[in-house]
């Protein structure tokens, strides 16, 4: 079984890796950091803050728009090729599959998230001439960005397992930013009241809270990341996108293929 989901994983990274948009959006992730790093020179005072805020931000966004531009192809792609229907006549699960796909996609975001945030150290290390202590807490808010991908790569993979490419594009995207301010949501279905109020909360802990993955704000103003936010994150998201793919390999395993 775990030879199996690893093969599918590692031709699924090695499918991402030959995408055209896969690179593109590297490439403008790194035009962002060095965009930022030309304001940083620019604006006195708050250099450090302004390279870490578009930085960081740059690797999130761009790492959002490859998981979902390539997560949403996963099974469509394989479909219209026909290659699923040689896959699964072979000893491999419907599940197996979907679960190999999510492997393959978060090893993929993770390789380019790991090359967007060498640049963004190069960038800050010629800016600030060295970096300091605080500096640390910054693989921490890429670590939190990380997690947001995978959430979002479960996402993508869940609803292309059962709607087309264009729909679940706009689906997640929308859950995304609908997600990000998920805070928001939740004060609201607070102050609210009767069915409005049971409505907005349920729909508020359904949506992913992306907004408790963003810790670029106070990482830029030297905070540290406190340990329990870590440990809480972690659970969520690993939750999170677990109990996603498991939701997308029941509704794949049930779908006609013909």
């Amino acid at each position: 079984m775990t030879r199996r989901i690893g093969a599918i994983a590692f031709n699924t990274f090695r499918e991402a890796v030959r995408d055209r948009v896969l690179y593109n959006l590297i490439i403008f992730a790194f035009l962002m950091i060095g965009a930022s790093l030309l304001l940083g020179q620019i604006t006195i005072g708050v250099e450090r803050q302004l390279l870490i805020n578009l930085g960081l931000t740059a690797i999130s966004i761009f790492g959002v728009l490859i998981a979902i531009f390539i997560g949403i192809g996963l099974v469509s792609k394989e479909i219209d090729k026909r290659t699923l229907y040689t896959v699964l006549t072979r000893p491999v699960q419907r599940w197996e599959f979907i679960v190999g796909k999510f492997f393959g996609l978060v090893g993929t975001l993770v390789v380019n998230a790991g090359l967007m945030t060498l640049g963004f150290f190069i960038a800050l290390m010629y800016l600030m001439h060295g970096l300091q202590s605080s500096d640390t807490s910054i693989l921490a808010a890429i670590y939190f960005i990380l997690l947001e991908f995978m959430m979002v790569t479960a996402i993508a993979l869940l609803l292309s397992s059962f709607s087309t490419p264009i729909e679940s594009a706009v689906l997640t995207f929308a859950i995304f930013v609908v997600g990000s301010f998920s805070e928001d949501l939740r004060n609201f279905a607070e102050s609210a009241k009767g069915s409005t109020h049971y409505a907005a909360l349920a729909f508020s802990y359904l949506i992913p809270n992306f907004a408790a993955m963003n810790y670029i704000a106070p990482v830029a103003h030297g905070s540290p990341v406190p340990a329990n936010l870590i440990a809480y994150n972690t659970a969520y998201g690993l939750l999170y996108a677990g109990a996603v793919v498991c939701a997308a390999s029941l509704i794949f395993q049930n779908r006609n293929l013909k």
